[in-house]
């Protein structure tokens, strides 16, 4: 353990925060502090993987109060299987920030897809602390969650991509836009890729992207003939312009640092992966598309139209970033999906009952 660390177990009450923040005055503040650092320096994740990481386990606190127990060492795995019976059966779902409660359908127990995603969340806690040799063994080792049916993702049609790509404006700000829309879809890089890119990264005759995944672990992207001319379009005429709207200093003015990012918004500096969500939600208002469109449809839709082409599992793979092709496999059921349904509806044999 290290020196500086508080105890594991002294009780000064229940949780007084918000989802996702630190706790204050609360036995568990310490080792919420700690387990942030090492997701963010350790693990490498961003600074939104690691609030839902923090807000995930913001029941597990509650039920520990609950149950008396105010020491992590006194945690097994009948206490653990206890827990997920409570988030199942009886815990109350905070809201999920929208007013709508991460429950399935009532307002008492979580949803099981949720309940999989706080076990995870509590893995990894108990994973770092028994590494750390804080806790003699980790409750969770041999913890099974039920098994989850995994939703498919929402995609993108064809006239569905040509219509949200074709929706930016041509000036300054839409000429960004666009470069990012064609970005995401070529490439199938994740919001948080997108915003991390510097003008050095991007190599427009060749048509790759050097990428910063999860973990720190990086890629090559590619880029098609499209998004090629928009990024050139951009660097050309819309990057320069932003840059001669930087803040004055005093003022709210960029680090230095975002001036070598790819993407600036309009006082100079990087844009931020909240305003990346906003815009492609407002070209897809714009462009008539069912609500709910964000940047991750568009790795989505990148991933299933590459399969749907006859590429390869293993190079979608690679595309993606994704450290096991099991994550990736979820697109192949995409694709027997729209098949299934496009043999029931035009093959005759198919449609006799």
């Amino acid at each position: 353990m290290q020196k500086d660390a508080e105890p594991l177990s002294p009780r000064q009450g229940p949780p007084t925060t918000r989802p996702g923040e630190p706790l204050r005055d609360h036995w568990a503040r310490d080792v919420c502090r700690r387990f942030r650092t090492h997701l963010q320096a350790e693990r490498g994740l961003a600074e939104y993987t690691v609030r839902n990481y923090l807000t995930d386990l913001d029941p597990f606190w509650r039920f520990l109060d609950q149950e008396g127990v105010g020491d992590l060492a006194s945690v097994d795995r009948t206490l653990v299987r206890g827990y997920l019976g409570w988030l199942l059966t009886e815990a109350t779902p905070r809201s999920s920030g929208r007013g709508a409660p991460h429950a399935r359908g009532g307002d008492v127990g979580y949803a099981r897809r949720s309940v999989a995603r706080k076990l995870s969340a509590l893995r990894a806690l108990f994973r770092f602390l028994a590494q750390g040799k804080e806790l003699p063994a980790d409750p969770t080792a041999r913890v099974v969650s039920a098994k989850q049916e995994r939703p498919l993702p929402d995609l993108l049609d064809g006239d569905g991509v040509r219509a949200l790509l074709e929706a930016p404006a041509d000036t300054v700000s839409g000429l960004r836009d666009r470069a990012i829309l064609e970005m995401l879809y070529a490439s199938g890089l994740r919001v948080s890729e997108v915003t991390g890119l510097d003008v050095a990264d991007v190599d427009l005759e060749t048509g790759q992207v050097r990428v910063l995944g999860k973990g720190s672990k990086q890629r090559m992207a590619l880029l098609g003939a499209p998004a090629r001319r928009a990024l050139d379009r951009y660097l050309t005429v819309g990057r320069p312009d932003a840059q001669r709207g930087r803040s004055p200093a005093g003022s709210g003015h960029p680090s230095w640092r975002d001036f070598d990012a790819l993407f600036l918004n309009r006082g100079g500096g990087r844009l931020t992966s909240r305003s990346v969500q906003l815009l492609v939600r407002k070209y897809a208002d714009q462009a008539g598309l069912e609500p709910g469109v964000h940047p991750h449809t568009l790795r989505h839709t990148f991933a299933t139209h590459l399969l749907d082409g006859g590429a390869d599992l293993r190079v979608v793979q690679e595309l993606l970033g994704h450290a096991s092709p099991t994550t990736t496999q979820i697109y192949t059921h995409v694709t027997q999906s729209a098949a299934r349904r496009v043999y029931q509806s035009a093959h005759p044999r198919a449609r006799q009952g």
